[in-house]
């Protein structure tokens, strides 16, 4: 297997820390819009480890590297800005292609998340070659407990609802994402979706139907609220639930936030005019943030992400779990030197390939983590030293 991981920021960053570890590859190219951030990025890992430059807007130059390297396999690790042209350049150079993320939704034309990469599943089937989309942590290791839980929990399955909570802080800092603001804008900001089975997918508004949600391992209760997430644009494509919904822990203060950055304009994408020059106010609140990359030794807690299913058990009586995974972000600085969100979002992706390169995952077309067998991507994850969890509720 030969891997071009196409950025090196938090999360690509910490992929490469984690896939040093393993065998099942033999290069992995690094490339970044900023060599020197992949340079950084690949510096202490040896010879498997190739830094590059690339434009990640531009589907040709991601082929023409694929094709230089004779890459088997892209693994997207830059915003959803830049899902396209990745994807397109990957199915190009006639390479696998992994994201954590999947195509922006676009509102005023009902183009929901992934629409444009699922439109082209045929292509990609009759290529026979694999997009295996949204493998990240949430989507990604959410969606696969999801099958788990339908394969061996359930025998008839009412909501499956992911839920993502934390309790980490940040020294220093009144405001400080732990995670990449320009996603979080989008991913806030936008109309959530939820699946019904008798209604399909529809929208509600930001921050709907608050819960307290209670979080294991001492992060404890956290409201959480309706966010647009992949996860219910594709667990209901493979999994049979009544109803499927996704919440993040925010907190008012986060909350607040978001609401006064829309309020302002300032979470806009479309550039103005500012003393002769043009910039997109999302990009500028984002680089006068802190880089989340560089917070890990601020930070202080654990995030959790999860998926809660109730329905009913095999033996035909009422059940409720709540399937987890939670990070210590002592624990992934003292051991991969990278802080915790973006750690546990890298280690999917990289269980995912090894997956994959043994030939344990397989298949063609645009996929999500659901439509593959859970438990040997569960059992590696854990022998990554990462294990799961699940609550009885």
């Amino acid at each position: 297997m030969r891997v071009l991981l196409v950025g090196a920021g938090g999360v690509g960053s910490a992929a490469v820390a984690i896939a040093a570890r393993r065998t099942f590859f033999e290069t992995m190219v690094v490339a970044d819009h900023d060599p020197g951030r992949a340079d950084r990025a690949v510096a202490e890992y040896g010879d498997r480890f190739v830094a590059a430059r690339v434009d990640a807007s531009d589907a040709e130059a991601v082929a023409a590297l694929c094709r230089e390297h004779r890459i088997t396999h892209v693994l997207n690790a830059v915003d959803p800005r830049f899902v396209l042209p990745i994807f397109d350049g990957a199915y190009a150079a006639g390479a696998d292609y992994l994201d954590m993320a999947m195509s922006l939704s676009h509102a005023d034309t009902g183009v929901k998340l992934g629409d444009d990469q699922f439109a082209k599943a045929e292509a990609w089937a009759g290529a026979g070659r694999l997009a295996l989309c949204g493998i990240g942590v949430e989507p990604g290791l959410s969606d696969v407990f999801a099958r788990y839980a339908a394969d061996e929990l359930f025998s008839e399955i009412d909501e499956i609802g992911v839920r993502d909570g934390a309790n980490l802080t940040v020294d220093g800092y009144d405001f400080a994402p732990s995670f990449s603001i320009w996603t979080t804008i989008e991913e806030c900001l936008n109309r959530p979706v939820v699946w019904e089975r008798d209604r399909g997918w529809y929208t509600t508004e930001p921050f709907s139907e608050p819960e307290v949600f209670h979080f294991p391992e001492g992060i404890g209760p956290v409201e959480c609220v309706n966010v647009e997430h992949e996860e219910v644009l594709l667990i209901p494509r493979w999994v049979d639930a009544r109803r499927v919904t996704f919440k993040y822990g925010l907190g008012d203060e986060f909350i607040g936030v978001l609401k006064t950055l829309h309020k302002l304009g300032l979470d806009a994408v479309s550039p103005v005019r500012v003393r002769g020059v043009d910039v997109s106010p999302r990009d500028v609140v984002a680089a006068s943030l802190p880089d989340p990359a560089t917070l890990g030794a601020r930070m202080r807690g654990k995030t959790c992400a999860g998926t809660w299913v109730r329905g009913l058990g095999p033996d035909g009586q009422p059940r409720e779990v709540y399937l987890y995974h939670v990070v210590d972000n002592e624990w992934s600085m003292r051991e991969y030197g990278h802080q915790a969100v973006v750690w546990q979002t890298a280690v999917n992706p990289v269980v995912a390939l090894e997956l994959l390169a043994t030939g344990v995952w397989s298949g063609v077309g645009v996929l999500g983590p659901e439509a593959l067998p859970p438990i040997p991507f569960l059992d590696l994850l854990t022998d990554y030293g990462s294990p799961w969890g699940m609550e009885e509720r």
